[in-house]
């Protein structure tokens, strides 16, 4: 559905360094991913196009099978995933992050 590219990785570098000084608007817990949930995922990545989640359940492959399904999901990509976060990345048309060729 999305015609977004994969990401280069000077993309990935340069989304990496915006997203370090961002808080977690998202946090998964002990409910995992509901629909309510999913549609608060959505309406942010409208809005802030780059966004950090925690992910406060399971285990490695379960938060792997988490932001598998997200990513999915929301038709977004993958920035960086280390240890109970992951950063997500979905542009808008009218983009606010103007990537690096």
């Amino acid at each position: 559905m999305s015609n977004q590219k994969n990401l280069t990785p000077s993309q990935v570098k340069f989304l990496r360094g915006i997203a370090h000084g961002l808080n977690p608007i998202i946090i998964i817990g002990s409910k995992g991913v509901t629909e309510s949930l999913m549609e608060e995922l959505e309406s942010s990545l409208e809005h802030h196009e780059l966004l950090k989640i925690k992910i406060a359940i399971g285990e490695k492959d379960d938060r792997k099978e988490i932001i598998e399904h997200i990513v999915a999901q929301t038709q977004s990509q993958l920035v960086q995933s280390i240890g109970k976060t992951c950063v997500i990345f979905r542009a808008k048309k009218q983009t606010e992050i103007q990537l690096p060729k």
